[in-house]
């Protein structure tokens, strides 16, 4: 009696935490998740990356250039021949500077093809940080199902309460009567403790996936599903042939698309070598010994340069040819990629369509058979008042409906999650 005392007083407690999270609605746990998320964050990062790597490939066109200036003296003494004479060492300052610029103007295209792989790289990222996004989307939408499915869960286990409250009034009375054993009553009373047990489980649950959905959101305080979004997933009007199409050119196919064009422009790029190379340098430079500091020379003492290299590698022990076999491999893994990432897709997502349509027929077979369990309740708890039913086929009667609520927020919930399955491979919401 005093445990059924501590859960009853237990309840109000969870209550109230409850009440103390904040209601967000989807889009917003969504759109906090996205921003917040560690794994956003480094996909965003990578883009930025790819994109600096691309710049970086352009740069290579431009010539280089640098500039360079010294000067340098040196004190001391020296002995003349006879070993008794010293003279000092006295050294005007020795200053110099000089500008110097080079370009390659031929390598055999491999800065092309470099900025080609750059490009793709970028373009692997972009697409990369999509899938992301959804995926953590994904997560999300997840989470915040699993909130409306413990709080369907915490309404199911007071529905039972209540009715496992008025039934064991009812059977006290019937006791008192005369009309009853004692058994009805105890068999009350047990009924009476699992759904107060059932009650703080779903308290429980509810206030962990708010503790979940807090973290993914990147939330301090405490957030919870909005009680307007308790409602059944909107359907999918698209035909099945089209989302499948839609899949096929999904995030994760246009990321595994981009890192074939990649590695396809770094296999050319690998075959560069092959050519021979032309650069040009001009440089110009001044030199001269002053008694004062003169850091810049003296301009009258000037040497100009210019050079035109033409660079070809005969032989470099097989390095060409390793780097043109891996380039090669790299390409050929990344083709096999792609046709299994079309391929999953296709197959993810007839999967979760079936699991979608399953899920939506199991919804309303479910609605119907809470229904009917609660219309068979209400005639066996009349039957028993009335003493033309027994306890036991009360009791079962609230098993079955006990069981139908539990099978119905489950095919809820497998609904919601299934269509987010299905946004996350399209990269669009539905």
């Amino acid at each position: 009696m005093r445990q059924w005392m501590w859960m009853v007083a237990a309840i109000p407690m969870a209550l109230s935490a409850q009440e103390a999270a904040r209601p967000i609605t989807l889009d917003e746990a969504v759109r906090l998740a996205q921003r917040n998320a560690p794994a956003a964050v480094q996909a965003r990062n990578a883009v930025r990356s790819q994109s600096a790597v691309t710049r970086t490939r352009y740069a290579a066109y431009l010539p280089t250039l640098s500039l360079g200036a010294g000067a340098n003296r040196q004190n001391g003494t020296r002995y003349l021949l006879d070993l008794d004479t010293i003279l000092p060492n006295d050294v005007p300052w020795r200053a110099s500077h000089s500008l110097s610029s080079n370009i390659e103007l031929f390598d055999g295209g491999r800065r092309y093809f470099d900025v080609m792989a750059a490009r793709a790289n970028v373009d692997a990222a972009e697409a990369s940080e999509i899938a992301q996004r959804f995926n953590i989307a994904l997560g999300v939408k997840q989470q915040y199902f699993a909130v409306l499915a413990a709080r369907e869960q915490q309404g199911a286990a007071e529905k039972q309460l209540e009715q496992t409250t008025e039934q064991l009034k009812a059977a006290n009375a019937r006791v008192a009567a005369g009309a009853a054993t004692r058994s009805d009553s105890l068999r009350s009373v047990i009924a009476v403790g699992n759904a107060k047990l059932a009650v703080l489980a779903a308290d429980n649950a509810l206030a962990t996936a708010n503790a979940s959905l807090s973290r993914l959101v990147g939330s301090v305080a405490l957030v919870t599903a909005t009680p307007s979004d308790t409602g059944d997933a909107a359907r999918v009007t698209l035909g099945d042939a089209e989302l499948v199409a839609i899949a096929e050119q999904g995030p994760a196919v246009r990321q595994a698309e981009s890192a074939v064009a990649a590695a396809r422009q770094q296999s050319r790029s690998a075959k560069t070598p092959y050519l021979p190379t032309l650069s040009v340098g001009l440089s110009q430079s001044y030199a001269a010994s002053e008694a004062g500091f003169a850091i810049l020379g003296d301009t009258r003492n000037k040497n100009l340069a210019t050079s035109l290299r033409v660079n070809y590698t005969l032989f470099n022990g097989l390095q060409r040819e390793q780097q043109v076999v891996q380039a090669s491999i790299a390409e050929q893994n990344a083709e096999a990629n792609l046709r299994d990432a079309r391929l999953n897709a296709r197959q993810q997502m007839i999967q979760q369509l079936g699991t979608l349509r399953t899920a939506e027929a199991r919804v309303e077979i479910q609605r119907q058979s809470v229904l009917a369990g609660e219309e068979d309740l209400r005639v066996q708890q009349e039957r028993y008042n009335l003493g033309a039913g027994t306890l036991l086929d009360l009791l079962a009667s609230q098993s079955t409906l006990i069981s139908a609520r539990q099978a119905l927020i489950q095919a809820r919930l497998d609904a919601r999650v299934a269509k987010a399955q299905i946004e996350a491979l399209l990269g669009r919401a539905l």
